[in-house]
């Protein structure tokens, strides 16, 4: 095979999506030697053809830039092998590591294990919402630990995340932080604690507006 083909046709290490979300597939791919991800947004039947195709060519396109933008300002992100807007297709880095989901529920009897990295996850999204980028998607499951629980995390999927993002969608992560963390574990509000502390380090300017509008978004989803 050519490098031009190599360029353009990762080689599927697995027949089978590794993984199958509400707008893409993922899928386990070689990519120059590299383990990789090839992510492509699935087409939509029920939207007309043009507008199917201008969507995800749009979300692919964002996607990929707040993969990049995030890297900039200090947030670990998977690098982005190949980028394919005709094919809706992005190809990625595998990144290793236990995510925080795994994280949580391997240490529900030891808490204390759980204060670096969870600090650690709030100074990486405190740098994020320094930025002006949300995630969008927040959950336990989209934050990964390459070096072990004692490294930086890093965010993968932000195909949901928005470049200069109002205070409400930055309270939105922060509210979904909350009910993660809240839920996963049952020393979720001492984790919470921690996490603040790193959100104030990553974002010590915005930190406070933003805990009060997460605050203000509890309370709107509580009483609905």
């Amino acid at each position: 095979m050519s490098r031009d083909a190599l360029a353009t046709e990762p080689v599927a290490r697995s027949g089978r999506p590794v993984a199958r979300g509400a707008e893409a597939t993922l899928r386990a791919v070689d990519w120059w030697g590299f383990p990789a991800l090839q992510k492509e947004r699935d087409p939509k039947g029920y939207r007309a053809k043009a507008l199917d195709d201008r969507l995800r060519r749009e979300r692919t396109r964002t996607e990929a830039r707040l993969l990049v933008e995030a890297r900039q300002l200090g947030v670990r992100t998977p690098l982005i092998y190949d980028l394919d807007l005709t094919r809706h297709r992005i190809v990625l880095e595998e990144l290793p590591g236990p995510t925080l989901k795994t994280l949580l529920e391997e240490h529900r009897d030891s808490p204390d294990d759980l204060r670096t990295p969870v600090r650690a996850f709030g100074r990486a999204l405190g740098r994020l919402h320094e930025g002006s980028i949300s995630h969008g998607d927040l959950t336990s499951s989209n934050v990964l630990y390459p070096d072990g629980p004692s490294g930086a995390p890093a965010f993968i999927d932000l195909s949901m995340g928005t470049k200069g993002a109002s205070l409400e969608e930055l309270g939105i992560d922060l509210h979904l932080v909350r009910e993660d963390l809240r839920g996963l574990h049952p020393q979720g509000e001492r984790l919470l604690e921690s996490f603040y502390e790193g959100y104030a380090e990553g974002n010590p300017k915005g930190e406070a507006a933003v805990k009060d509008r997460a605050k203000a978004i509890q309370g709107r989803v509580r009483y609905a």
